[in-house]
């Protein structure tokens, strides 16, 4: 069975976010798919197995196991189809445990079309402020817990606490704060999925974006993730959706060799 590695959100190695890709022609084991997730050990391995035209079935596995949303697998593997698979297609249908979504292909942007999370205010708690070592302006809460901080520096500098961020609402734990280059700057950490700090992740931008949507007053966001890697998001709130583009590279082809990969 091919493998492919793909940095996204970047147009260069060793930065982005790195996905591993399976294109299947029918689906293997949940157990498969959860142990080459284990044994990549990425923060996210997608598989997809094409359903009709240029739609396919889309899933995501972190080292923990299937979760239900990836922004950066996903564009990693519209990457993989558009280059080796449907070469043709500029659009790249998924549907997915969130829902049915779309990717579009200009030249070597990806946009994709996701839903927007909600902004649940929460308050603030000394486990939060703990967590991250400062204590955040705001709370918010959907699938993921975002934190809004004082500045990008905060965001920068903070030592968060593994062991208690685990202990926090949310599947994800964001930091973000307003931008001194781009509109705003995050950090994302996963210590419940086994990903101590992900490197650019998509699906949390979701809510991290309209929240700067609102306060700067505009709907087109540059969101920098200040990750070792670092990465950028190109993003727009249109019709109570988010478009979130970027562009992807690809560091790896393999063979994964196992008795259920036929």
């Amino acid at each position: 069975m091919k493998q492919y590695i793909v940095d996204a959100f970047t147009d260069k190695n060793f930065s982005g976010n790195p996905a591993g890709v399976c294109i299947l022609e029918k689906w293997i084991s949940d157990d498969i798919m959860k142990n080459i997730a284990r044994e990549n050990n990425l923060s996210e391995t997608a598989f997809a197995v094409k359903t009709s035209g240029n739609s396919y079935r889309l899933r995501w596995f972190t080292p923990a196991g299937e979760i239900d949303f990836c922004g950066h697998a996903t564009l990693a593997t519209a990457y993989v189809i558009r280059r080796f698979y449907d070469t043709e297609n500029n659009i790249i249908n998924f549907n997915t445990m969130s829902g049915n979504f779309n990717v579009i292909v200009n030249n070597d942007v990806y946009e994709m079309n996701f839903p927007i999370y909600s902004l649940n205010e929460i308050p603030i708690t000394e486990n939060m402020t703990k967590a991250i070592g400062v204590k955040p302006n705001s709370a918010y809460i959907d699938r993921d817990l975002m934190l809004v901080l004082n500045s990008e520096s905060d965001v920068k500098n903070i030592n968060v606490n593994q062991e208690l961020l685990k202990q926090l609402d949310g599947l994800c734990v964001a930091v973000t704060a307003k931008g001194e280059k781009y509109d705003c700057v995050s950090r994302v950490f996963a210590p419940k999925m086994n990903i101590p700090e992900d490197a650019v992740t998509g699906s949390t931008h979701c809510m991290i974006v309209p929240y700067w949507a609102e306060k700067l007053g505009k709907n087109k966001i540059t969101a920098y993730q200040a990750s070792e890697r670092t990465g950028v998001l190109y993003s727009e709130i249109e019709n109570n959706r988010i478009k979130i583009s970027g562009k992807a590279i690809l560091y790896a082809v393999s063979e994964i060799f196992t008795e259920y990969s036929e």
